[in-house]
């Protein structure tokens, strides 16, 4: 069963909508943390919908835990509606929220869950947007530290700009793309190399950057984000970002099945060089492959060649 949290739909295009996620549900077609994207046909004048879902636990929901340990975490949907499945990114036209399987605590979605939800488009949204406009060409420093885990220190900013940074190298990062491990050891290994975290001083008319780097790469989606700025729509920095980290997993999928490749062929040996020469981001990729591959004897040996080529 569905109790309805939140929504700003309609009353009979609520029901509709409930109808839909009940079936998905009743078919184990919703997997936790998995959102999926779907059109559905609503009460709604002039319209068919994109509607984005996900199922999550409330332990994952939320920051803070309010049960106690030993009682169930809720399950809860949530949707965002937008003009048509393509163009759900455009803006948040409709937000409705369900819980799963029970009846609500009134007090801790009145605490919790709601306050979350309404401050979804702010804190997940608008903080790209913002440093975008902030940064402009300075960009790339940042996409660069957020890829490479280079630690980074803001200093002289105000508390909105601040979290405005942290936001964006967070949701910037292959946090969760990436094995764990691999970025664990990652971290520790550019902090290593660099001795120091990099510096943003926003106490100027422009924010200067200190001990920052930057790459072909980065610098390539630098230039996206700004002519994405002339739209001026939240949304497609926020899919510009999701489509970043995209192609850097790929293109850290392609090193690692070329480095497979290499083991046993001097010709494929070659392409991870070509690759890693070609793709504007070698100097992260390298870095990546080299810690997961470090308990793999055959592929640490590829690695340390191309570093030697690299530095040639």
């Amino acid at each position: 069963s569905l109790s309805l949290l939140d929504t700003n739909l309609p009353a009979e295009a609520e029901t509709e909508l409930r109808g839909f996620i009940a079936k998905r549900l009743s078919k184990g077609a919703l997997f936790e943390g998995m959102g999926n994207i779907a059109t559905v046909e609503l009460s709604i004048p002039e319209y068919k919908v994109g509607c984005y879902y996900c199922l999550f636990r409330q332990e994952n929901l939320l920051e803070m835990s309010v049960l106690e340990s030993d009682i169930a975490a809720p399950e809860y949907v949530i949707c965002f509606l937008g003009g048509s499945e393509k163009g759900l990114e455009l803006y948040p036209y409709l937000e409705v929220s369900y819980l799963c399987g029970e009846e609500a605590d009134q007090k801790t979605l009145e605490t919790y869950v709601n306050p979350y939800l309404q401050s979804w488009f702010e804190n997940s949204v608008c903080p790209i947007q913002r440093v975008v406009q902030l940064f402009q060409e300075k960009l790339a420093f940042l996409l660069h530290a957020a890829l490479s885990y280079t630690p980074v220190e803001v200093k002289n900013s105000d508390e909105r700009t601040e979290k405005d940074i942290s936001r964006f190298l967070a949701a910037a990062s292959l946090q969760g793309l990436v094995q764990e491990g691999t970025m664990t050891s990652l971290c520790i290994a550019m902090t290593e190399e660099q001795h120091k975290s990099i510096i943003i001083d926003c106490s100027g008319p422009q924010p200067q950057f200190h001990n920052a780097g930057s790459n072909r790469f980065c610098e390539d989606w630098m230039q996206a984000f700004i002519n994405g700025a002339e739209g001026g729509n939240p949304f497609l920095f926020r899919q510009i970002l999701e489509n970043f980290k995209l192609k850097a997993i790929q293109d850290i999928n392609n090193l690692k099945r070329f480095i497979r490749q290499a083991e046993m062929n001097h010709y494929a040996l070659f392409k991870c060089y070509m690759f890693l020469k070609n793709c504007g981001s070698g100097d992260i990729l390298l870095k990546i492959v080299k810690v997961e591959h470090a308990e793999m004897p055959e592929a640490k040996n590829v690695v340390a060649v191309l570093e030697e080529f690299m530095r040639e």
